[in-house]
């Protein structure tokens, strides 16, 4: 008997985790099985995150060594740092502009009035942080003692000093031969144990839906079920048809192929909802399954994973219109243009701020004189709007390794 890919048993898991949530969300709220059931999946999900994050960093940290070490080989390292950067400055830009627009259009806070969720607000305290102050903690959390950076899994600090450790290895050259070969080796060990982790992903991802299932809040997802629905036939605009339309223009790749290849790192953020979580699963689906090298996906794809939040940005955008809506604040023009850059700076500095999501959120709000409190309109629902926003970070992390592989190939080949 033909044995079921891995792909398919996630697959089939998914489907399952969202099956059983919706039948455990029909039980009485205090059920002895209800309760059990979400305790089981509790442990399981923490369970696979742990195990992915325990890989995380040892795998960022390697992959942009070998990576830069590999690209520099091949003077390829301008081209790929212009390109990245690039591809990631214009896929957000597209993404915040269809938040906003998606938000003037349809207009997702009309009918609804502030004092509905007047006793959300109260209980509600913001840390709240300037401009200067995030500019401030952002550029001091991306030189950090590098063991504590490691310990604490601090994604930036990690990669900025993995960069410079890359470009001092390919300074060295053959001095450091041996450095570069042990890096590899232990590259590949790490990227063993993420194959191992990733057997248990069909239950735990099951496990993980579950618990996103039960643990939703339907009356106040029907109230707030306009903005929810701007929310992710937005992202969803964005994933299956903008995303799409790049990778095949650049690389004559069709959607379905890519989908096809990147759905078990899809299927990952969607649960976990977490890009750096997701990112062994991320590197394996973009060498095994779509054919990118390992200099190129080792590169892109850690940078993309603290850097690149396409989602993340579009919400924020759409969330700040959504909030003026409520309050009976008309935004101008310039005021959406402060929206539109804050909401480009906030998601690129969110992995080196603590409480990331909620801090820059806050930024966002401030920038255009919103009440901060009002945030907590938003809580209760974030959890679900950030499984799509992840999916799709992951998503143009992963067509932006393409990208840039096919550029840097034709470039090189032209040369």
């Amino acid at each position: 008997m033909k044995k079921i890919s891995l792909n398919s048993q996630i697959l089939i898991g998914s489907l399952s985790g969202i099956l059983l949530g919706i039948a455990l969300s029909s039980l009485d709220k205090e059920s002895t099985t209800l309760h059990i059931s979400l305790y089981i999946a509790e442990l399981l999900g923490m369970m696979f995150v742990d195990l992915l994050k325990m890989v995380m960093v040892p795998l960022v940290f390697t992959s942009i060594i070998v990576g830069v070490a590999n690209l520099s080989e091949h003077q390829k390292i301008h081209l790929v740092w212009k390109t990245t950067l690039g591809y990631f400055f214009l896929t957000a830009a597209v993404a915040i502009i269809l938040g906003l627009a998606a938000a003037n259009l349809f207009k997702p806070g009309e009918g609804l009035q502030l004092p509905m969720f007047q006793e959300a607000m109260q209980n509600f305290q913001a840390h709240e942080m300037t401009l200067p102050e995030f500019f401030t903690q952002f550029l001091h959390s991306l030189f950090l003692n590098p063991f504590a950076a490691l310990a604490e899994g601090n994604i930036l600090a990690v990669v900025i000093f993995a960069l410079l450790m890359g470009i001092a290895l390919v300074i060295g050259g053959d001095r450091f031969q041996n450095t570069r070969s042990s890096l590899q080796e232990l590259l590949e060990l790490i990227l063993m144990l993420v194959g191992w982790i990733m057997k248990l992903a069909p239950l735990c991802i099951m496990a993980l839906l579950i618990k996103l299932v039960i643990t939703q809040d339907l009356s106040l997802l029907m109230i707030l079920i306009k903005f929810i629905s701007i929310v992710i036939g937005t992202i969803l605009l964005h994933s299956l048809l903008v995303l799409p339309i790049i990778l095949y223009l650049v690389t004559g790749m069709t959607p379905i192929k890519f989908w096809l290849g990147a759905r078990e790192a899809l299927i990952t953020a969607f649960a976990t909802s977490s890009s750096a979580a997701t990112l062994p699963v991320t590197l394996q689906c973009a060498e095994q399954n779509l054919q990118v090298k390992r200099n190129i996906a080792g590169f892109v794809l850690p940078l993309g994973a603290t850097v690149n939040m396409d989602g993340t940005a579009l919400y924020e955008a759409a969330a700040a219109l959504f909030i003026a809506s409520l309050v009976g604040v008309d935004l101008n023009l310039m005021q959406q243009m402060i929206i539109f850059l804050t909401a480009m700076l906030a998601a690129m500095g969110a992995p080196g701020i603590p409480s990331a999501g909620m801090v820059t959120m806050l930024l966002v709000l401030q920038s255009v004189g919103l009440p901060v409190e009002a945030i907590a309109i938003l809580l209760p629902i974030d959890r679900l709007l950030d499984a799509f926003r992840t999916s799709v970070n992951v998503e143009g992390d992963l067509i932006g390794s393409l990208v840039v592989q096919k550029v840097v190939n034709d470039t090189t080949n032209n040369s």
